[in-house]
């Protein structure tokens, strides 16, 4: 929704400034999306004055042009029609930027002949489509002055409108809501009707199937004896700042009222009209042919407004072709008429209609304006297009609208938290067009969001100032033992108490971190740069946590430890949009895995400890046991010794493995590290919600163990195997693990080149009886041909 602030003025006495409007306006609910002022692009452009225009020597439609400007007289090239002596333009001079062409002037020849700058168009400084010929200005325009300085130009302002808020179309309920915020007073005249002169010719009616629903109201009149011309500049300036292009009077002033007062109306050229109109049904596969050029075909759900040869309009959306205004219209019918919203939103969605009038109708327009709205566009039509009009025709009643809700000044302050006092209260419905009648509050008639008495809660609220509001502490509910933790809480303590039972001590490192180590892990661009950082190593919001859990184990290295597991949950910032905020566990090892004893159990970390971390860590926050292997792991991992888990092809959920010595040489960690990386937010939560755990079922039947030794590629993954054995009997099967992998030269000499052996264990469960030896061998065969099929291997013989 745009409009211009001399606009807005119209409908509010104010002397408030253009930044207090605009953070009021979003503070109201109506989030101001842009503020355009039209002078900032033209203020380079300057008045001068044609002293001589004569034909070019190499082209009949160009003029030489000597022309006084700021910096005294010049050659200006130019092709405009109405380019001659005498006249007052708008000049641009070499070095300015044209924003409707998209260049900027240079000292050019045209066809042989200098031209210093160029006499500009309205187009040209995109203030219109129109590109006939140059800008007159009034003769008494100084010559040298800036253009902005002799005609005014006025902010644009654009605002984001909620579904429910469709009073917000329309500058007068924009006005509204800043006077009850008390930036101004109201000053909305009030529209005295206009009184017909003769009996309307053309009768209107609403068929039955209508008239209670589809179309309870449809008024209209006509006036005779128009002069449909180009509308006034006034007019015409204020349809342009918003982005609507002057058509002619009648259409200009039905654009003007929809934006204005939030009034679609529709005008038809009365001498088109066969008969009366009726509003009805369309008939199935009745077709119209709308304003725009486009042909629609009706299915028979649809409302229109049909006269005797068939339908010339979409009920609430567009108006037909044939019976449209033009210049040659004298007589003219005009339309008021309050179109049911759901009916109009599922026309318009089935037909792919859009319209201004649609995006008003379906949200919901004031049914009791109708009338109003009429004689508004009659008195416009009147003062700009003359001619007569006729008494109003109406079919239908405005509908009823009247809605009490209970207006408690205590639920305030229960609900939202803020102390306003109910004198206040009452003001602030008062003047948003509520009626209070003791505790009772009725919505006016263009407030069809209003459905209980939260909403008149939040009327205050918004109005009152959310911005005001003050944070209190909740109290905890009586009888609840602990605090009650969101699903995501509960998935963060979950991580916290496996990891830190891994052996892992917590960290809590800052969200900044410097550029160097914010670059190595993937971060360090501009858009997650702090504006005024603490510190030079606090200049950057951290990729992910791993950087700050390296240069913990850098500075407890230097003291002297050496073997360390440090592991913080908190979020982390691969991008600088809300959205790229994620809430990370990681974890790392450094050095070796136990202190030395006499036993020899000490050793580096390696990939597997991280992969043994990263798997209770998963399977404690409840994500799927079987998850993808990827290897396109980030930069900072090792390239050979590391993986992704993924849910699918596309959503990462962790990876693990050793960090690459590149990194850990800058970051100044000394030894094997591994580390892992979970995003909680990526494994998905179950759909269904149990209070208890499932119960432990241990059969009383004996469990029956098998050894498989394959043949297989020396490229093939374990983990591929242990898959194929799985899927080969899920209901027997329990559990398969890799005991023994024989590779190498020896088994390349026993088995063939690039070829390894692969030891697996299989434990067959039964749950309701004992297997025989043929069941026993049958899953064996199953296991098999399993893994033959997956990996191309062989049993070992």
């Amino acid at each position: 929704m745009k409009f211009t602030l001399a606009w807005l003025k119209e409908h509010l006495d104010t002397s408030a400034s253009l930044e207090d409007i605009t953070f009021a306006l979003t503070d109201l609910g109506l989030e101001v999306e842009g503020v355009t002022d039209p002078a900032a692009r033209l203020a380079a452009f300057t008045v001068g004055e044609v002293l001589d225009a004569t034909p070019h020597p190499d082209a009949d439609r160009l003029r030489v042009c000597r022309v006084m400007t700021v910096d005294g007289e010049t050659q200006i090239v130019c092709g405009a029609p109405n380019a001659r002596a005498g006249i007052k333009v708008v000049v641009s001079k070499p070095g300015d930027y044209i924003p409707g062409i998209d260049t900027t002037i240079k000292v050019g020849k045209i066809r042989g002949v200098e031209s210093h700058g160029m006499m500009l168009s309205e187009r040209e400084m995109e203030l219109s489509d129109e590109h006939s010929g140059i800008v007159e200005l009034s003769p008494d325009a100084p010559v040298g002055a800036r253009y902005i300085d002799v005609r005014a130009f006025d902010p644009v302002i654009e605002i984001a409108v909620t579904p429910n808020r469709p009073d917000a179309l329309g500058i007068a309920g924009i006005a509204r809501d800043l006077a009850a915020r008390g930036l101004g007073q109201l000053r909305t005249p009030a529209i005295e009707p206009v009184p017909g002169t003769f009996p309307c010719p053309v009768a209107v009616y609403l068929a039955p199937d209508v008239a209670t629903e589809a179309c309870p109201l449809f008024a209209g009149r006509l006036i005779r004896g128009v002069k449909n011309g180009p509308s006034p500049q006034w007019l015409q300036e204020r349809l342009r700042a918003i982005g609507l292009r002057p058509i002619s009077a009648l259409v200009d002033i039905t654009n003007f009222l929809t934006f204005d007062r939030n009034r679609p109306l529709h005008v038809f050229d009365a001498d088109k009209l066969n008969g009366p109109l009726t509003v009805r049904l369309a008939r199935s596969g009745e077709t119209l042919r709308t304003l725009d050029g486009k042909d629609y075909t009706f299915d028979g759900t649809e409302t229109v407004i049909a006269d005797a040869t068939g339908p010339d309009s979409i009920g609430g959306i567009k108006g037909g072709l044939r019976t449209s205004a033009t210049e040659l219209t004298t007589n003219v019918f005009i339309e008021a008429a309050y179109f049911d919203p759901i009916r109009t939103a599922r026309t318009g969605r089935r037909l792919n209609a859009t319209s201004d009038a649609r995006y008003r109708f379906e949200r919901g327009i004031d049914p009791a304006f109708t009338p109003v709205g009429l004689e508004l566009a009659t008195r416009l039509i009147l003062d700009i297009c003359g001619g007569e009009p006729s008494d109003v025709e109406i079919a239908g009643a405005v509908p009823a609208t009247g809605r009490r809700h209970r207006f408690d000044p205590e639920r305030v302050v229960r609900l939202v938290g803020m102390e306003i006092p109910e004198a206040e209260q009452v003001r602030i419905l008062e003047a948003l067009g509520f009626a209070v009648d003791g505790r009772e509050a009725i919505p006016p008639s263009w407030r069809p969001d209003i459905l209980g008495d939260a909403d008149i809660v939040e009327e205050i609220a918004r109005v009152a100032s959310l911005s005001k509001l003050e944070g209190k502490p909740l109290t905890r509910p009586a009888g609840v033992a602990r605090p009650i933790m969101s699903p995501m809480q509960r998935r963060e303590r979950d991580a916290r108490r496996r990891i830190a039972a891994l052996g892992f001590n917590e960290c809590v490192t800052y969200s900044f971190i410097d550029r160097k180590a914010a670059e190595l892990f993937g971060g360090g661009a501009e858009e997650v740069r702090l504006e005024n950082p603490i510190s030079s190593e606090m200049s950057h919001l951290r990729p992910n946590l791993l950087p700050g859990l390296l240069r913990a184990a850098a500075r407890n290295q230097a003291r002297g430890f050496a073997d360390l597991a440090l592991f913080e949950i908190g979020p982390g910032f691969p991008g600088g949009e809300p959205g790229e905020q994620m809430l990370f566990a990681c974890g790392i090892r450094v050095g070796a895995t136990a202190p030395r004893d006499p036993m020899g159990t000490r050793r580096p970390v390696d990939l597997w400890d991280a992969k043994r971390d990263v798997e209770a860590a998963l399977a404690a926050i409840g994500a799927p046991a079987s998850l993808m292997v990827r290897r396109d792991v980030p930069g900072w991992f090792h390239p050979g010794r590391s993986a992704i888990l993924s849910l699918g092809p596309k959503t990462k959920v962790a990876v693990f493995g050793e960090l690459h010595p590149k990194v850990l040489a800058e970051l100044d960690v000394k030894g094997p590290a591994v580390a892992f990386a979970i995003r909680l937010e990526a494994v998905p939560f179950p759909k269904t919600r149990t209070t208890t755990r499932p119960p432990l079922v241990v059969s009383d039947f004996q469990p029956v163990e098998r050894d498989f030794a394959f043949v297989v590629d020396a490229r093939v993954e374990a983990e591929a195997i242990l898959k194929a054995v799985r899927a080969a009997d899920k209901s027997l099967i329990g559990a398969a693990s890799i005991f023994d992998v024989f590779a190498g030269p020896k088994a390349e000499a026993q088995m063939g080149d690039g070829k390894k052996s692969v030891a697996v264990s299989v434990r067959l469960q039964p749950t309701d009886r004992t297997l025989t030896d043929a069941e026993i061998e049958a899953v064996a065969a199953k296991v098999v041909a399993s893994v033959t099929k997956a990996t191309g291997g062989s049993l070992r013989t």
